[in-house]
C-alpha cells in the first residue's frame, strides 16, 4: 500500500509540472501580444488618444489667475490697478445632452448679451463635442449678473433648463486717470505683462502666480474639486505726489498747446521734460514728459500726430533742411506707415524722456566746472577774466552768447549772466585730470539705477582725460560736447546744493502685500560725497543770483512771492549752426536752503528764436507758482502789482483741489509779506560772498549802467523788436546781447587741427 502511494504521488508531479509549463506558455503568449497590441495601438492611433486626454483637461484642469499689485501715489491714490472680469464659455457638450437645454440656453445668451444665436448654433452644431469655446471676453460682474441668476439655484429668475454655459476669471489692468504719470507707470501687455515704467521694472513684484483647479465633470454635471488657490501680486506706493505730477502735466500740456503748429507744424516742441526731486532724499515728487498718451489705450494713434517721425529702425527722420527740426507726424502719415515703423513711433511716444534720452545739458552744467575748480583749489572765487565775446581755444575761436564780449567776469557773474568765456578760463585752471575726474564724481556718463525701466547710459559720450583736447575741455566746461539725460542731471545737480551728498534717485518708497501689511521700506541711499558743505554754500550763492541778480539770465522763472535760484541752459545740437537748441532751467527752492528741485527741458521748441531759455523758464515759474503753496511754503518776497495781476490769473487756472485748498494758505503768507522783507534782504546779503570779485561785479554793473551798449546803436527788427547787427545781419536780444542765430560752437568736422578733431560726435 505504502508502494502505490509512493507511485501515485510521482505521477501526480510529472503532470503538475507539464500543465505548469503549458500554462506558463499561454500565459507569455499572452502578454506578448498584449504588449504587440499596444506598440501598435501607440504606434498608429496615439495621437488621437492624447488629443481625447487633451480636451478632456478643458474642464478638468483650469487655470485661476492672479490680481496684479496696485500702484500707488504718495498719498495713497491709486495709479493702476487690476479690475476682475469675465469671460462667458460655452460647453457644447453639455448643452446638446437634452434637447429642451437647446432654446433656453441659446435664447438667453442671445438676451443677455447681444449675441447671433445663429452663429451660436451653428458651433454647437458643427462642434458637438467641444467644452470651450469663449462666446464673449472681458465682461463686467455687471454685465453677467443677469444670466448668472439664470444660473443659480434659489434666485427668482433661475431656469434649471439653461446648461453648458459658465465664468471664467479673468483680470484686466485700469488706469483711473488716463495719462497721468503715463511715463512713469508704464503699462501692461494682454498677457499681464508690464513694458514701460514702474510696471517692467516692478513685473516680479506686482505679478503674483497663478492657481490651479483639479476636478472631474460625470455626464450628471456632478463636479468634485481639487483647488490650489493663485497668490495675488504685491503692491507698490511711490515717491510721486499725484498733485504736483498734475500740476507739471498741467503746465507742459499748456506750452505744447499755445507753441504747436507755430513756425512749423507739429508739437509745441520735440520733447518736453519736468522732473522734481527732494534733494535730501533722491525721491522723485514729479516726472512727466510730452507727448504724453492714456494708459488705458496707449496705441490710440492720435496721439502720434505732431511728433518726431521715425522709420522702422527707430531712426528720427530729417528734414529737408538741417535748418528742420524733423519731419513731424500726419494723420495721413500714419496710413502709411508699415507695421514695423508704426510700432516703432509708438516706442518713441511711450519712452520716458526724462530717462531715455540723451542731449548735450548747455550752461545748466557750468556750475558743476566752477564747483570743481574752487573744491580741487584750482580757483578760490575771487578770480577776475575778461570776456571780449570770444576765446581761442586750440585753434578755434569759441564764442560767449554775448558775441560782444561781459567785459570783467567774476567767478559769481560768470555763472549769473552764463559766460562761456569765463568758465572756459575756469576750465583751464582745472586741468584735464581734474575735470575728467569729478565729471565721474559728479555721475556723468553712469546710470543713476533709478527704479524705472529704459534709464540710458551717457559713458560712451563722456570723454577720458588721456583722450581729451583742450578744445573738448573748453566746451565740456559750459555743458557741450558730452551727454547727459535729465536723471543724470537733476541727481548731480541736487548735491550740488544740499552740502554735495549724492542720492541714488528712487520713485517707489514702499511694497505692500495684498493684504495690506509692509513688506520693504526703501529708505534714501547716499552714495558719495561729491563736494564740500563750503563748496556747496558757495555754488547755491552764484545759483541765487541768476534769478535774483540784476544781470541774472534766470529772473523769469521766479514765482512771485518766493526767491528761487537755479541756473538757464542753452545748448546747440548737432549740426552745429542748424539753429536747433535744447533750452533747459534748473531750479531750486527755498533759495538759501535748497528742499526741492525742479529740471524743465525743451528740446527744440517750435519758435522762430529757439535759443532762449525763457521756454523753459516759463514752465518753471507756473509749476512753482501753484507747487509751493501747496506744499505748505510761505512767501517771503513782496508781490508788485504786475505780479499780483499774473498771480491772479494763474489762481483762476488752478483746477487741482488741493491746490483750490491751499489757497487760503497762500492769502495767509501775502500778508506776512512784510515781516518778511527785512529777514529776506538779509537773506540776499548772506549770498555775497565773494569778496573782492563782489566788488568788481557791483564796478562792472554801474559801468554797464552808464554806458550804452553796442546793439543799442543797430536798427530795429519790427516783427520780433530785436536789434540787427550790421555785419553779420543776425538778431540780437535786446536784454542778453544774445545773437540769434550766431554759432557758440564753430563746426569742428573741418579738424585744422588734431587738437579739435575729437570734438565732433553723432546726434542724438
Amino acid at each position: 500500500m505504502k508502494q502505490n502511494a509512493r507511485v501515485n504521488k510521482q505521477k501526480f508531479t510529472i503532470g503538475m509540472k507539464k500543465k505548469l509549463v503549458v500554462l506558463f506558455v499561454i500565459v507569455l503568449l499572452a502578454f506578448v501580444g498584449l504588449g504587440v497590441r499596444l506598440i501598435l495601438i501607440t504606434k498608429n492611433n496615439g495621437e488621437e488618444y492624447e488629443k481625447q486626454v487633451l480636451s478632456q483637461q478643458q474642464y478638468d484642469s483650469t487655470t485661476i489667475p492672479f490680481r496684479r499689485g496696485e500702484i500707488r501715489d504718495s498719498n495713497n491714490t491709486i495709479l493702476a490697478y487690476s479690475e476682475k472680469v469675465y469671460n462667458v464659455i460655452l460647453d457644447a457638450k453639455l448643452v446638446l445632452r437634452s434637447e429642451k437645454y437647446l432654446d433656453p440656453t441659446v435664447n438667453a445668451l442671445v438676451r443677455c448679451f447681444k449675441l447671433d444665436g445663429g452663429d451660436i448654433r451653428n458651433y454647437l452644431s458643427e462642434h458637438p463635442t467641444s467644452s470651450y469655446y469663449i462666446l464673449a471676453k472681458k465682461l463686467s460682474y455687471d454685465e453677467i449678473s443677469e444670466f448668472q441668476d439664470l444660473m443659480t439655484y434659489g434666485t427668482d429668475t433661475y431656469d434649471e433648463n439653461i446648461q453648458g454655459v459658465w465664468f471664467e476669471d479673468n483680470y484686466i489692468r485700469k488706469y483711473p486717470n488716463g495719462s497721468l504719470a503715463c511715463d512713469v507707470i508704464g503699462f501692461t501687455t494682454s498677457d499681464n505683462v508690464g513694458t514701460y515704467g514702474l510696471e517692467q521694472y516692478y513685473n516680479d513684484v506686482l505679478s503674483g502666480s497663478y492657481g490651479r483647479e483639479y476636478g472631474y465633470l460625470d455626464d450628471d454635471s456632478n463636479l468634485e474639486r481639487t483647488t490650489i488657490p493663485a497668490t495675488d501680486g504685491d503692491s507698490i506706493v511711490t515717491t510721486i505726489d499725484g498733485n504736483l505730477q498734475t500740476i507739471v502735466e498741467k503746465y507742459i500740456k499748456q506750452y505744447n498747446d499755445e507753441h504747436a503748429n507755430n513756425v512749423r507744424p507739429g508739437n509745441g516742441a520735440n520733447n518736453i521734460g519736468c522732473i522734481m526731486m527732494n534733494v535730501h532724499t533722491g525721491e522723485i515728487l514729479a516726472m512727466a514728459s510730452y507727448p504724453n498718451y492714456d494708459l488705458n489705450d496707449p496705441r490710440d494713434t492720435s496721439k502720434l500726430i505732431g511728433m518726431p517721425a521715425v522709420d522702422e529702425k527707430g531712426i528720427k527722420l530729417q528734414g529737408e533742411s538741417i535748418f528742420d527740426s524733423g519731419v513731424y507726424i500726419t494723420e495721413d502719415m500714419i496710413k502709411e506707415f508699415s507695421e514695423e515703423q508704426l510700432y516703432q513711433n509708438y516706442n518713441a511716444l511711450w519712452r520716458n524722456y526724462c530717462i531715455s534720452d540723451a542731449y548735450e545739458p548747455g550752461s545748466v552744467a557750468k556750475p558743476f566746472t566752477t564747483a570743481a575748480g574752487l573744491e580741487t583749489g584750482s580757483i578760490t572765487g575771487n578770480e577776475v577774466y575778461q570776456c571780449s565775446g570770444k576765446l581761442e581755444v586750440g585753434g578755434w575761436d569759441i564764442h560767449c552768447h554775448n558775441t560782444y564780449g561781459d567785459g570783467a567776469v567774476s567767478v559769481e557773474r560768470a555763472i549769473e549772466i552764463s559766460c562761456n568765456v569765463g568758465l572756459m578760463h575756469e576750465a583751464q585752471a582745472i586741468g584735464k585730470e581734474n575735470f575728467a575726474k569729478f565729471q565721474k564724481i559728479f555721475g556723468f556718463g553712469l546710470k543713476t539705477n533709478i527704479d524705472l525701466a529704459g534709464e540710458v547710459k551717457t559713458e560712451n559720450s563722456i570723454i577720458k582725460a588721456s583722450n581729451m583736447t583742450s578744445t573738448d575741455l573748453a566746451t565740456n566746461s559750459f555743458g557741450q560736447n558730452f551727454d547727459c539725460s535729465m536723471i543724470e542731471m537733476i541727481t548731480a545737480f541736487s548735491s550740488l546744493i544740499n552740502g554735495g551728498y549724492y542720492y541714488e534717485p528712487h520713485i517707489v518708497k514702499k511694497i505692500v502685500s495684498s493684504s495690506g501689511s509692509t513688506i520693504k521700506n526703501i529708505e534714501p541711499r547716499v552714495l558719495r560725497q561729491t563736494i564740500s558743505q563750503s563748496t556747496s554754500d558757495k555754488i547755491i550763492g552764484y545759483c541765487n543770483k541768476v534769478v535774483a541778480g540784476e544781470e541774472g539770465t534766470g529772473k523769469t522763472a521766479r514765482p512771485a512771492g518766493y526767491m528761487i535760484g537755479g541756473k538757464t541752459g542753452t545748448a546747440q545740437t548737432l549740426k552745429r549752426g542748424n539753429r536747433q537748441y535744447v533750452v533747459s532751467f534748473m531750479g531750486y527752492a527755498p533759495a538759501n536752503n535748497p528742499e526741492i528741485a525742479i529740471y524743465v527741458v525743451v528740446d527744440r521748441p517750435n519758435v522762430a528764436m529757439q535759443d532762449d531759455a525763457k521756454n523753459a523758464t516759463w514752465i518753471v515759474k507756473r509749476v512753482l507758482t501753484e507747487a509751493l503753496p501747496y506744499l505748505n511754503y510761505p512767501m517771503t518776497e513782496e508781490i508788485s502789482e504786475k505780479e499780483q495781476a499774473e498771480l491772479d490769473e494763474l489762481r483762476a487756472q488752478m483746477v487741482t483741489p488741493v491746490a483750490a485748498q491751499e489757497e487760503g494758505e497762500a492769502a495767509e503768507g501775502e500778508k506776512t509779506e512784510g515781516e518778511n522783507t527785512e529777514a529776506t534782504s538779509e537773506e540776499n546779503g548772506e549770498g555775497d560772498k565773494t569778496g573782492e570779485a563782489d566788488n568788481a561785479n557791483k564796478d562792472t554793473k554801474e559801468e554797464k549802467k552808464e554806458e550804452k551798449t553796442i546793439w543799442e546803436s543797430f536798427d530795429v527788427d519790427e516783427e520780433t523788436g530785436y536789434y540787427i547787427d550790421p555785419n553779420t545781419h543776425n538778431l540780437v536780444d535786446p536784454e542778453t546781447g544774445n545773437e540769434k542765430g550766431g554759432d557758440v560752437l564753430p563746426d569742428f568736422s573741418g579738424t585744422p587741427d588734431a587738437d579739435a578733431a575729437s570734438t565732433e560726435k553723432s546726434s542724438n
